[in-house]
């Protein structure tokens, strides 16, 4: 089965944030993390701290700064279905909350039309 334009462009995002955390000195535990009540796009870690990361990736041909921005559409229902998600793999694998701290983080990626970026944003902490 073929991959529609918005599922390329969501795993090209995806793929960039995961080079931009790497930088950031993460390390990338999990993808795309899958439940029937949410999914979790990239999980990682760095010393005793798991990021639970929501990538929002949008094509513009230009950028300016009161433009719409792509967090924008990370809704109260989306947080909702992405803190049960994040709670169900904590319990999965057996992570101690006591001695791991962890955090929710949206991560923004603008490309232009040819698939070059323009701007990431990363927005931290949402919960």
């Amino acid at each position: 089965m073929s991959k529609t334009e918005k599922q390329e462009t969501g795993e090209l995002g995806e793929n960039l944030v995961g080079m931009f955390l790497t930088k950031h000195s993460f390390k990338i535990i999990g993808r795309n993390y899958r439940k029937k009540w949410g999914e979790i796009d990239i999980i990682a870690k760095k010393g005793k701290e798991i990021r639970f990361i929501e990538v929002k990736t949008v094509i513009r041909d230009y950028f300016s700064e009161d433009d719409y921005e792509a967090s924008d559409n990370v809704h109260p229902w989306k947080l909702k279905r992405l803190f049960r998600a994040i709670q169900t793999y904590i319990l999965e694998n057996k992570i101690d909350e006591d001695e791991i701290d962890w955090q929710l983080d949206v991560i923004s990626v603008y490309l232009n039309g040819r698939g070059e970026t323009l701007k990431i944003d990363w927005l931290e902490d949402v919960f």
